[in-house]
């Protein structure tokens, strides 16, 4: 007969295993972060205005149509100038047509880089508020209290509208984010992680509102869609707290994180895996798209359906984690 102690080894050893996964997963807070001493102020009415200007362009924004593009980037150009920064393009050729990802850094000229990303394209003929307009505005606005803000940083800050996100480029070395990991890896830039908005207006509070690619997510995670989460992949559980940490410091919508295999549906359905593919430690802060925004990739993704204060509360929250970043 086993001993004892072997009896209650043999038991709790799978239980161990479960809770070890499960804290593997859900990446929680281990460490308190600062929080601010004065408002971090988000203008609602300034995202609306972002979204809007970027979901009416005359035709809809997407590959094969080069003028709905170039008159996102010029906007978005606008608005980085209209808040003090220097944008850059960073031109590449697919085919006949030249694409533009827009950049502007911040920062002086410390040892590292933090990457903070969003898509610009659309899907197709639709108009693409959530998808994804809102993160860009979420962009504009962090670039917005960087300037007016003025924190003193030992590493600098990129901030990226990429181009050709969308399909037919999506998964391919054509996708604008791709281009800029290779420029990164090329160049040698330390890159501390990078960060990728992919989504960030439309949240819900009906029961039920919130679906899960796999069925045991639904018994880790809330049922409704009021929450913002950070995605990120097995192995890199310290970025994905890191980044979430500072989010949870600052009023905003509640924070999730996951840090999951590439095979979990959704964990790499956007900018963010292009990093992944060079190295670099990459986050996508999401409200998670089709798994509960019934708008996805369809016409009725407008920007009457996005919920502008819970989205301003996500931007405070990626600005107050982009400037208490660790070396």
């Amino acid at each position: 007969m086993p001993s004892r102690k072997l009896v209650i080894g043999i038991l709790a050893a799978p239980l161990l295993f479960v809770v070890v996964g499960l804290w593997t997963i859900v990446a929680p807070v281990i460490r308190s972060a600062p929080r601010p001493t004065t408002e971090i102020s988000v203008s609602t009415q300034r995202l609306r205005q972002d979204v809007l200007a970027l979901a009416s362009t005359d035709d809809a924004r997407s590959y094969d149509n080069p003028v709905a593009l170039e008159a996102a980037a010029l906007y978005i150009e606008s608005e980085l100038a209209k808040a003090g920064m220097h944008a850059r393009r960073q031109s590449f050729r697919v085919g006949p047509r030249e694409y533009h990802n827009v950049i502007a850094m911040y920062g002086y000229g410390g040892a590292a880089r933090l990457v903070i990303g969003a898509h610009y394209d659309v899907c197709e003929r639709q108009p693409g508020a959530d998808d994804n307009a809102s993160g860009v505005a979420g962009l504009l606005e962090i670039a917005r209290l960087l300037q007016t803000r003025s924190p003193k940083l030992p590493y600098e800050i990129e901030l990226v509208a990429y181009t050709l996100e969308e399909p037919p480029f999506f998964r391919t070395a054509q996708m604008g984010s791709a281009v800029h990991a290779r420029e990164l890896s090329t160049s040698g830039t330390p890159v501390i992680g990078m960060i990728a908005l992919e989504m960030i207006g439309y949240f819900s509070d009906a029961l039920d509102s919130q679906d899960y690619p796999m069925p045991l997510l639904s018994w880790l995670y809330p049922t409704q869609g009021n929450f913002i989460a950070v995605v990120g992949r097995l192995g890199e559980g310290d970025w994905v707290r890191s980044v979430k940490a500072p989010m949870t410091a600052v009023s905003g919508p509640p924070v999730v994180s996951i840090a999951a295999p590439p095979f979990v549906p959704g964990v790499d359905f956007s900018d963010h895996l292009n990093y992944w593919a060079k190295g670099y430690r990459a986050v996508m802060v999401t409200d998670t798209a089709f798994l509960r925004n019934a708008n996805y990739h369809e016409v009725t993704d407008t920007p009457d359906t996005l919920d502008y204060e819970r989205m301003a509360g996500v931007v405070r929250q990626v600005y107050w984690t982009a400037v208490n970043q660790e070396l």
